[in-house]
């Protein structure tokens, strides 16, 4: 039996290399799929997944609500951090205060950019490579940079100080957990396939959990240069309890962001989540 070819877009980041390992290594079967994997920062997703190119992808939330329409979330593989999340940095000299600062931001689509719009309101900004925000803070391109990935435990090394979490920002505001990054599966491809993708996905997350040491070590590829102390803790900070399934307060801390930012007026209209 020919069997069917879907296509997975994901970050090439170590949360997700990690995550998705058992799909990519053919730790578990598939069944009547196999998985085409394309990788591209968050951001190139966000924008394929609005014209709907992709069948499966990982997105920022944020981006969600403007593909709702043509897009399922899954329940599990979704980055979540209660109490951290992305951070905004400035040189070691500059002062915390943010008035009148031009910030590096990864995204307009970004759930890092949405957050922040939540904390500031109204701000300057300009798009920069995720990977480049430190090195446009360090050379004083830009005065401040909103850090996803990795950067959030490597900007200190780089001589920058930490003006906000916004993920502890959002605990204390709402005692929720900040949903960042999830996964959507295409509504086309009808409800029997929806719900397979959900479960091999979450197949894959229990075998990464369970093989960790396995999984971390080919995780480590896509950790752009930590070491492997901590890139199993920036795994372990997005691969949790929530990346296997988002529960009542996960699902309530997607509720809760998207009737923020729509009460805002950050996008135009409250999606209606559909949970596969």
């Amino acid at each position: 039996m020919e069997r069917r070819v879907l296509t997975i877009g994901h970050s090439p980041d170590a949360d997700d290399a990690f995550m998705f390992y058992a799909l990519t290594h053919d730790k578990i079967d598939t069944g009547a799929y196999c998985f085409r994997h394309l990788l591209e920062d968050i951001e190139s997703l966000n924008r394929r997944c609005l014209k709907g190119e992709l069948e499966i992808s990982a997105v920022s939330l944020h981006a969600y609500a403007h593909i709702a329409d043509r897009y399922a979330l899954l329940t599990c593989g979704a980055s979540v951090g209660k109490g951290y999340g992305p951070i905004v940095v400035r040189r070691q000299d500059a002062p915390t205060d943010l008035s009148g600062a031009i910030l590096a931001i990864p995204g307009t689509l970004t759930t890092a950019f949405l957050t922040l719009k939540l904390y500031l309101k109204d701000f300057r900004y300009t798009v920069v490579p995720f990977d480049q925000i430190l090195n446009a803070v360090k050379s004083e391109q830009v005065d401040a940079g909103l850090l996803i990935h990795e950067g959030q435990l490597t900007y200190a090394d780089e001589g920058l100080h930490r003006v906000v979490d916004l993920g502890a920002w959002w605990l204390e505001a709402t005692g929720l957990p900040l949903p960042l990054g999830v996964n959507v599966v295409r509504r086309d491809l009808g409800e029997a396939v929806m719900r397979e993708v959900s479960r091999l996905m979450r197949a894959s997350i229990d075998y990464a959990l369970a093989h960790r040491e396995e999984a971390l070590s080919y995780a480590l590829r896509y950790s752009r240069g930590l070491d492997r102390a901590r890139g199993d803790q920036f795994v372990g900070m997005y691969v949790n309890d929530y990346t296997r399934d988002l529960g009542v307060e996960g699902r309530q801390a997607v509720d809760t962001l998207l009737s923020r930012a729509y009460a805002e007026g950050i996008i135009p209209t409250k999606p209606q989540i559909e949970f596969v």
